[in-house]
């Protein structure tokens, strides 16, 4: 028998860039909602459906096998933010606020509550529209691994695996061809994702946002590597990270973008200054979009589908205003307002910066 509980209807959506993960949330909000007597509305490409007016129902053949499949059956956006809506006129952006247009859409589909998955800027947006009467609830997600409230985002894991893969591959032809190879990975002010891909997959130097590093430390550990006989390097790189006094690589700006900075470039730089002061034969890989797609790991599988399973039993109990959290080994419910307080971001003292210390790793610093 339905659990009745006056809730009838959900909306949901995944915002922000995709990650592997998504479809095992929506599996895993769409498949107990029989129990619960709700239907599932599946919002299209993002908070860009909720204001365009674009969904489907969602049945259980609909999710049935999509599991292990990366990127999401919804579609996602990260330039639909309804708060900073881009429109063309005269040729020119302008940007407006559509929110009006996405309480409407909520409104007329009937919807009783939104489940919105994304990072911190869908959280953000998630919040603001609770603020206009839209009752919310908010599953965590980046590969970024930035949101203070929750331990971990699903799609971290994925994204680090990625990363170590690539490392274990460019170490034999490093080796092979006794280079320096530098690997550029996404994480954009948080180097979670550099870190933890650089200490799983072996990295020489790991270099992130939150410790500038100095061009001379870089170079003094590939010759110390050098004079114990490791003719080769492997150097791990966020794109957000910068050196001592320096700033942030920007290859571009996109105003429809609620962050409109584009990041890139930091790893042929890196590479470039390398070769100049080591004299060492240097080449640069960019995983970039690989890193956000592919099938998610078991771990992202199990966490996504506790994240989908809760999100709805939140929903089930009127718990708006709240974000899926998992903390230590339970799945926990926060504000969202006190989820987007702050960035999580690598530390000094964290385990895993002692732990490379201690391994020999270098932060350039």
């Amino acid at each position: 028998m339905p659990k009745k509980n006056g809730i009838r209807r959900i909306g949901l959506l995944t915002g922000g860039g995709d990650c592997p993960g998504l479809n095992a949330v929506i599996r895993g909000v769409t498949k107990p909602a029989e129990d619960y007597g709700m239907s599932v509305y599946g919002i299209l490409d993002g908070f860009e459906g909720l204001v365009e007016g674009k969904a489907k129902e969602l049945k259980n053949s609909d999710v049935s096998g999509i599991l292990a499949r990366g990127g999401t059956i919804l579609g996602s956006s990260n330039k639909g933010d309804p708060f900073h809506w881009p429109v063309e006129l005269n040729g020119k952006i302008e940007i407006q606020d559509k929110s009006d247009a996405a309480v409407q859409n909520y409104k007329t589909w009937g919807l009783d509550a939104l489940i919105a998955i994304g990072g911190d800027g869908t959280m953000h947006i998630a919040h603001k529209l609770s603020h206009k009467g839209i009752n919310v609830i908010g599953v965590p997600k980046t590969i970024d691994n930035d949101l203070d409230a929750t331990d971990v985002t699903f799609g971290h894991d994925s994204a680090v695996f990625v990363v170590a893969e690539a490392l274990d591959r460019l170490h034999t032809t490093a080796s092979s061809h006794h280079r320096v190879i530098v690997v550029e990975v996404m994480g954009r002010y948080a180097g979670w994702i550099a870190l933890h891909g650089g200490l799983s997959g072996g990295a020489d130097i790991i270099l992130i946002p939150e410790i500038p590093f100095s061009w001379d430390s870089v170079a003094e550990k590939i010759r110390e590597r050098e004079l114990k006989g490791k003719r080769f390097s492997l150097v791990c790189v966020a794109e957000g990270a910068k050196p001592i006094g320096g700033e942030i690589v920007a290859k571009g700006n996109d105003i429809k973008r609620t962050d409109p900075v584009q990041l890139g470039g930091i790893g042929e730089i890196v590479a470039d200054k390398i070769a100049k002061m080591t004299g060492r034969e240097t080449r640069v890989t960019v995983l970039g979009h690989l890193q956000r797609g592919g099938s998610p790991t078991p771990y992202d599988r199990i966490l996504s589908t506790k994240f989908g399973a809760f999100a709805i039993d939140l929903v089930a109990n009127k718990k708006f205003g709240k974000m899926v959290a998992l903390k230590g080994n339970e799945i926990k419910s926060v504000k969202i307002e006190d989820a987007i307080s702050k960035q999580k971001l690598v530390q000094l003292d964290d385990q895993a910066v002692f732990a490379a210390r201690a391994v020999g790793i270098s932060f350039g610093d």
